[in-house]
């Protein structure tokens, strides 16, 4: 036979059919069908819910067509074509450049609106940087205060908001009601509050209250002094969590299918690498327009207005992006049942963490990691102030600054993979440590040794101060770039070996208790440097002895974490040996009371009788 047709119930055929010429006085579990070959179509639907075959019927010394219908239900044609396989003669769909029609019509939108949004965030990350920390009367000192008092609560009564639209609003009407605020403030922001910017801020009320307090208090009361400045910083840092967290990867998730998102999800994380790159370029364009103007005019007011329109175009395009989609591709459709997830309170989440040897050790990674490379960031954004006062040749070094990332990002995802297969997960757990202790060390010498270095350093045509910020950006573009390709996947690898409900249970309480410590740990310890010792200068020398212990610390429960984690994979291997050599014994199906064949049943065709011929053997037909 050159077609089967499998079926359940009352009609059941062997799982090696033969064309055999029977007595139409045989019973109907006796019967065969067989289609030819030339004539097989495609279902044609029936009114009453149900698709019809031709079917033939055997007559005496022959087999020929007759016009009869057998009813198959929907749901056994779905099931026929459910390895991907054309139905019954039905023919392939057509496909461009190797994908389906709807695939493609997904997949090109959403790499379109990914790489928008990242260079939008590009520029949005490089700007309120330069806002913050070249304004006047504000410093990098101002950062752990606006990160820890500013960023954090807005962003805590951001999601709140959000839950209750969600709540209320349609999909495509919350995505919207989001996204337009943002492209809306950021445009007036360029034209409206940083023009207005001198009239609408309290200066002479902040210099002051600094009077009063002190120095060390320039941090708290420069957010107070450059109020629209730290607006723009807060609302640059949210369209980094929720515009790309929330708003894409939400709406990503709910248009595409398993299969798509496993084969395109990583040419998104490739595709990030270069709007990064364009973006830096872009930002280091419009900052060198300073040069090209007259004396007297504000360089880097005509250089924001530029970028922002930008910001505001490339929004206004992932809007029409998404509604592209949402009108003319089909969403997949999705089971309504939910797993459920373990919930686990803080001191829940915290009492896990101690209990156990692995999680702690894991938890260790991720906050030595978030404190650290808070630690240096903002001890190099002071220097590269120092370096570059001016917010156009600070903006168009964090322009080359962005390129160079993302050169590197892009580079160091396509080495994690040789790293991994070659050296194993120890080794690539403990490369972003060493390279970050490495380089704190260099950066924290400079600073602190710069005068017995500065006759060294003059012989390559750099100060201390120009060496510190080189080394300072090295560190950082390189904990950026191992973030994404080295960092995370081992984090991630670190969990499969564990059972079901240390998996689950750790992830949450690294997730609850982790990853915020490591994010706002750094920043509270320089608040309290800052605090006590007057500025962070002076704060220098301290917080690079914490970096050392951190770092330390970081590379200890690495070479923990790596004993643990290959003993957890030999377990594992063992186990999977022992499996194999077992050896399951095939039970042979029998006659069922539904009318259905044993698979080794033969038809003998002079009696009708079903008999199991163990000396003959079938040839499976394709």
């Amino acid at each position: 036979m050159e077609a089967v047709l499998q079926t359940k119930g009352l009609l059941s055929l062997p799982s090696n059919p033969r064309n055999r010429f029977l007595n139409p006085s045989q019973s109907l579990r006796h019967r065969v069908l067989s289609v030819k070959p030339n004539k097989l179509s495609a279902f044609p639907l029936s009114t009453n819910g149900f698709q019809k075959f031709n079917g033939v019927v055997s007559r005496p010394g022959e087999i020929y067509q007759k016009n009869r219908t057998f009813h198959i239900c929907k749901a056994e044609a779905a099931a026929a074509g459910a390895d991907g396989q054309p139905v019954f003669g039905e023919p392939e769909k057509p496909k461009f450049l190797g994908l389906e029609p709807v695939t493609f019509k997904k997949i090109v939108p959403l790499g379109l609106m990914f790489f928008c949004i990242l260079f939008n965030y590009t520029i949005l990350r490089d700007t309120k940087d330069v806002l913050v920390v070249t304004a006047k009367g504000s410093s990098a000192e101002i950062i752990p205060f606006l990160k820890t008092w500013v960023n954090l609560p807005m962003a805590v009564g951001f999601m709140l908001l959000y839950t209750k639209l969600a709540n209320v609003l349609s999909k495509e009407a919350l995505f919207y009601s989001v996204i337009v605020p943002f492209i809306a403030f950021f445009g007036a922001f360029g034209f409206v509050l940083y023009p207005l910017s001198n009239y609408i801020h309290p200066e002479a009320f902040a210099d002051k209250l600094l009077g009063i307090l002190g120095p060390r208090f320039l941090g708290p009361l420069a957010i107070m002094r450059i109020w629209s400045f730290c607006l723009f910083y807060v609302m640059a840092e949210l369209w980094g969590s929720v515009v790309i967290s929330v708003l894409f990867w939400g709406f990503a998730n709910q248009i595409t299918t398993v299969e798509e998102a496993k084969r395109f999800y990583p040419l998104f994380g490739l595709g990030a690498n270069v709007a990064l790159i364009f973006s830096g370029r872009t930002v280091k364009y419009f900052s060198n327009m300073r040069k090209n103007l007259g004396p007297g005019v504000d360089g880097w007011a005509i250089s924001l207005k530029a970028m922002m329109t930008i910001v505001v175009v490339m929004g206004l395009a992932i809007c029409g992006l998404y509604w592209w989609v949402n009108t003319f591709v089909p969403l997949p459709t999705r089971s309504k049942k939910k797993k459920e997830k373990p919930k686990m309170g803080t001191m829940e989440s915290v009492k896990f963490l101690v209990s156990s040897r692995y999680i702690r050790d894991l938890a260790t990674l991720v906050v030595a990691y978030g404190i650290s490379i808070n630690l240096v960031e903002v001890t190099w954004k002071s220097k590269l102030k120092a370096q570059f006062p001016s917010p156009n040749e600070y903006s168009s070094f964090m322009g080359d600054f962005s390129t160079a990332t993302g050169i590197m990002t892009f580079s160091m995802m396509l080495l994690s993979q040789f790293i991994f297969s070659k050296y194993g997960w120890g080794v690539a757990a403990k490369i972003t440590p060493t390279v970050l202790l490495l380089t704190g060390v260099g950066f924290f010498s400079l600073i602190l040794f710069g005068g017995p270095l500065a006759p060294a350093l003059a012989n390559f045509g750099m100060t201390p101060l120009l060496a510190a910020v080189y080394v300072g950006a090295l560190q950082n573009i390189f904990s950026k770039s191992a973030k994404y390709s080295l960092f995370d996947p081992c984090k991630e690898m670190a969990y499969i070996p564990l059972d079901e409900d240390t998996k689950v249970k750790g992830k949450a309480a690294i997730d609850v208790v982790c990853n915020p410590l490591g994010k706002s740990g750094g920043a509270l310890i320089q608040q309290f440097m800052i605090l006590t010792f007057g500025s962070l200068a002076n704060s220098t020398p301290y917080l690079g002895g914490i970096l050392l212990v951190i770092v330390l610390a970081w590379l200890a429960a690495a070479r923990s974490l790596e004993t643990q984690f290959s003993a957890l994979r030999q377990e594992e291997e063992l186990e999977k040996e022992m499996e194999r050599e077992v050896k399951i014994p095939v039970v042979p199906q029998t006659e069922g009371g539904n009318g259905s064949l044993a698979s080794g049943s033969t038809l003998n065709p002079a009696t009708g009788d079903s008999a199991s011929s163990s000396s003959e053997t079938s040839t499976p037909r394709n």
